[in-house]
């Protein structure tokens, strides 16, 4: 009887000891959109609930013409009254700062995000439909709980893919940090 009462005492000192519990991200949604489907077009663009603990995001985009792709809008959105600006808005030059991953940190944490999930894991030229396969909850959990804590609430990760000068597409990525 002591030994068990030794033992729940050391559990709940131990839990009260954690002072920081791992944030949980939920995937709510996605949404693709082609500006010119004479230059690309989304063959598909879903979230997929395989079971209550598992979703993962796929998305894939045809690409009609060769792109030269320079820049990319990621910004970050938080939801009050809405979605507002949260941290992060940044347009960057894609082809130069994946030759130098390490002269924008910021793009680096973004392109993070799917990058291992993705064919966008090499330097200009994209002479390929891009995809993004089986993007799972659990790596975000790993991204977005590592070294950068974000307060909970719903977010939207918002993108504008440019080439030639021109907006070609954008992807909003509706997620729930809990």
């Amino acid at each position: 009887m002591c030994k068990l009462i030794g033992l729940m005492s050391n559990i709940i000192m131990l839990l009260a000891l954690i002072t920081e519990i791992a944030s949980m991200v939920e995937f709510t949604n996605v949404k693709c959109t082609s500006w010119d489907n004479a230059f690309d077009n989304f063959e598909y663009c879903h979230l997929k609930s395989v079971n209550r603990s598992f979703k993962y995001l796929s998305l894939k985009v045809n690409l009609h013409k060769l792109p030269k792709l320079r820049f990319v809008n990621f910004s970050l959105l938080k939801r009050y009254n809405g979605y507002k600006p949260f941290l992060y808005n940044i347009t960057v030059d894609a082809c130069k700062a994946l030759r130098h991953p390490k002269s924008n940190p910021i793009f680096n944490f973004f392109h993070g995000l799917f990058k291992k999930h993705s064919n966008m894991n090499h330097t200009c030229p994209f002479n390929h439909d891009l995809i993004v396969e089986k993007l799972p909850t659990n790596f975000m959990n790993q991204q977005v709980s590592g070294d950068l804590k974000f307060p909970h609430g719903d977010y939207l990760f918002h993108s504008d893919w440019y080439a030639y000068g021109i907006n070609r597409a954008t992807v909003d990525f509706f997620y729930s940090l809990s």
